[in-house]
């Protein structure tokens, strides 16, 4: 029943392979246990969260596996495989609203610069590299969008990428100069080198010639995170957060940053505004007579 209902979410709802297989996972560890899924009730998911919870389980965790499970169990209950909805009982667990790492400008500016001396020699692979990292911090989208892009979906003159997001919504976001530079020598010297007769028109290639995987991209990132000493281990998300926090620390509009990173609502993209006023008291403590 489960393969039924994740089929009903690849080819009814559009849902991605990668939101797909996270569902599987979520729903495997909250269905485990049961004879039959006709015994499933609200007090057997309450007890399959609790023990994730002794376990270690992080919140933000055990909040996704709480949203799964409710989807399944709506659905469940509206095509009568459920004779009723246990799941929509079940309450997530409170996020303890921790703020993000991000990286400083300084590092940002650092992890880049050393990309670009990597990039020096115009090994195809280095190339590709820089253009990602330029991308992902100019642009702030998620690695799944980059890795989605192919190379009609940028605009050199007005310097824009054509961004395929959550829900197969379309937007349009902007690069910088150095970036439109990295993608420029990118296609021009190192994408042919990499591209084969059957390649398809992703605009970032791995080593084979196909799309780069997501998982591969998150592996440069890093990498080229680990070689910068002192800075954070992030990932590309952690580029994400570092792009709409420089922004806003710039003076951007929340409400273009949201734009940019193609957030539904506001509130998700305010939580970079927590970040940027944490930073602001860091200083304000460091720097003020009156602190």
């Amino acid at each position: 029943m489960v393969d039924r209902f994740l089929r009903h979410l690849e080819l009814e709802r559009g849902r991605s392979a990668h939101t797909v297989r996270a569902y599987r996972s979520d729903l495997v560890g909250m269905l485990g246990g049961l004879p039959s899924l006709a015994a499933l009730d609200l007090a057997h998911l309450r007890r399959r969260l609790g023990e994730a919870h002794a376990a270690g389980t992080s919140r933000a965790t055990l909040a996704r596996r709480a949203a799964a499970v409710r989807t399944f169990t709506a659905w469940a209950a509206r095509n009568g495989v459920l004779a009723s909805d246990p799941g929509a009982r079940l309450s997530s667990p409170r996020s303890r609203g921790e703020l993000p790492e991000v990286l400083r400008a300084d590092q940002a500016a650092a992890v880049l610069d050393a990309a670009t001396s990597g990039a020096a020699e115009e090994h195809p692979e280095a190339l590709r590299d820089l253009a990602l990292l330029e991308v992902l911090y100019a642009t702030g989208i998620r690695v799944g969008e980059a890795c989605g892009l192919d190379v009609d979906d940028v605009d050199d003159e007005r310097r824009t990428l054509r961004v395929l997001g959550k829900g197969d919504k379309e937007r349009t976001v902007v690069f910088g100069v150095p970036a439109a530079d990295a993608l420029r020598r990118w296609r021009a010297l190192g994408r042919p080198a990499l591209a084969r007769p059957d390649s398809p028109p992703a605009l970032f290639l791995g080593v084979r010639g196909g799309r780069l995987d997501p998982r591969v991209a998150r592996t440069i990132v890093h990498r080229a995170m680990a070689a910068l000493p002192g800075a954070p281990d992030i990932g590309p998300h952690g580029f994400r957060h570092a792009a709409a926090t420089h922004l806003l620390e710039g003076g951007a509009d929340l409400r273009h940053v949201q734009e940019l990173l193609g957030h539904a609502t506001l509130s998700t993209t305010q939580l970079y505004t927590h970040v940027t006023v944490d930073r602001l008291k860091v200083v304000h403590d460091q720097a003020h007579p009156r602190a």
